[in-house]
């Protein structure tokens, strides 16, 4: 299966300060904060990126579309290395590729600054250069590729899951409907779904009614998708450690993917991708962890006492 993912391609720098931020934020010192982090790390992430990720390891072929700067050669590099394909990705001439900046203190606090760099071009990209689509996704990426994307897959009849991640704030409560009423389904977190509903005024159970099937991630308290009238509610698979939750998101949604692609009930679909949220859990970044699908299997059935496929 080859899935189009649309969403950003992103380079995530981490900081992690050995202190607690509490100790040096100071009311009337705000305009000038300095933090000391002697730990630095560089990651491979942005939603595309990370989902695509997700579907190698369990076998899938995924397209993906996005938009890259001047810096983007170690991660086009990366993408070679992984059997993915490129061909997709566009590389906008003077920008930098969109890179998070994340210091973290002792107690997991985050401070975050996101540069979108050549994201907010990814409306360059059209669907139909993919040539034979049959899924896709629409993740977080430029606020008018996003739009463009879902309105060409919707104007193809190719089915696609919007997923608006961090990227909600950026639409109006009608732009939200007009996505979910595009879309085969939606993914939230709680935050998001909660969102959602204060933009558009509705109740969840009326934006599930717009969809095929509305999911809402919950973290450690698993996850609900709505769908047909009834909720269906997804146990959290626990991970064999919990180190770095960058990523989980990502990893949850290649699964449920896996699943839509062929045509899986939404409850086994919603158990895979939790058990691949669970296994990403156990490592630092969004593409350190590598499971092969033997292993994948076997974290399924130890959940739920049966096999994925």
């Amino acid at each position: 299966m080859s899935p189009l993912i649309c969403g950003s391609i992103a380079y995530d720098t981490i900081l992690v300060f050995h202190d607690r931020f509490d100790n040096h934020i100071l009311p009337e010192q705000n305009h000038n904060l300095n933090f000391l982090a002697p730990e630095m790390r560089r990651e491979f992430g942005g939603c595309a990126g990370n989902i695509a990720y997700g579907l190698k390891l369990l076998g899938d072929a995924p397209r993906i579309m996005a938009t890259v700067g001047d810096d983007a050669g170690p991660y086009l590099d990366r993408l070679d290395s992984l059997g993915l394909s490129r061909e997709h990705v566009r590389r906008v001439e003077g920008s930098h590729t969109a890179q998070a900046f994340i210091t973290t203190d002792l107690d997991g606090n985050q401070i975050n600054v996101f540069h979108p760099g050549a994201m907010i071009f990814s409306h360059l990209n059209r669907v139909s250069d993919a040539g034979d689509v049959t899924l896709a996704i629409v993740a977080p990426d430029g606020r008018d590729g996003m739009l463009n994307h879902a309105g060409e897959l919707a104007a193809a009849g190719i089915p696609f899951v919007f997923d608006p991640g961090q990227g909600l704030p950026m639409f109006s409560g009608d732009e939200i409907l007009h996505f979910l009423d595009q879309a085969l389904c939606a993914c939230f977190n709680n935050y998001e779904a909660r969102l959602a509903c204060e933009r558009t005024g509705l109740s969840l159970e009326a934006l599930a009614g717009r969809t095929e099937a509305l999911i809402v991630t919950r973290g450690a308290d698993g996850s609900h998708i709505h769908a047909g009238g009834r909720r269906i509610d997804i146990p959290c698979v626990p991970a064999s450690q919990v180190v770095d939750p960058t990523g989980c998101g990502d990893a949850y949604r290649a699964g449920l993917l896996y699943g839509i692609a062929r045509h899986w009930d939404w409850e086994r679909a919603g158990r895979l991708a939790a058990v691949m949220g669970a296994i990403k859990a156990a490592s630092r970044g969004g593409q350190n962890h590598a499971p092969s699908r033997d292993e994948i299997a076997d974290r399924f059935a130890a959940a739920f006492g049966q096999t994925p496929w």
